[in-house]
């Protein structure tokens, strides 16, 4: 319960580079997350190149803090595993999570910045990694050791949660 109410979104980072081993093994949490029919529908790209990084906010707006990061983890699906139609939004979603919480549970910050279903980055990304036409990039995971650590907050709101009825 403690890593789910710490983690948060983290946009600044150290300049600092991550080990290969600690990201690879939080992709390998990703891999456990459910999916439907456990259709395991996801490839994922580990980018830890600085010219890579700097050149995802030319196409995804809102990921500028590629540019200061460590490392970035690009979700994506891949048609060919597809077992159980239209249900890969919830597969990778969950996967995204997995990978945050298991990337917050090492120590790093991270932040999920959406991709799918967004053209203008799906064809960015679908060209900086020549993707091909099975492959779909769903979201993009960026990395670092965090600058500061943000505090924990509540987020709960009673007023949300409903019993057999709204």
């Amino acid at each position: 319960m403690e890593a789910i109410y710490t983690r948060r979104s983290v946009r600044k980072y150290q300049n600092k580079p991550v080990p290969p081993e600690l990201i690879e093994e939080a992709v390998k949490a990703a891999m456990f997350a459910p999916s439907a029919r456990n259709q395991q529908p996801w490839d994922f790209i580990i980018v830890d190149k600085k010219e890579l990084l700097d050149e995802v906010p030319s196409f995804s707006p809102h990921a500028g803090m590629s540019k200061g990061a460590a490392a970035g983890v690009l979700i994506c699906f891949n048609k060919e595993y597809e077992t159980a139609e239209g249900f890969f939004p919830q597969d990778l979603g969950a996967a995204a999570q997995t990978l945050l919480l298991a990337l917050h549970a090492e120590g790093l910050g991270a932040v999920w910045t959406g991709v799918y279903p967004r053209d203008d980055r799906v064809a960015g990304f679908v060209k900086m990694f020549s993707l091909p036409a099975n492959v779909i990039p769903y979201a993009f995971i960026i990395i670092g050791y965090p600058e500061e650590a943000p505090g924990k907050a509540d987020r709960y709101k009673k007023e949300r949660v409903h019993y057999n009825k709204w």
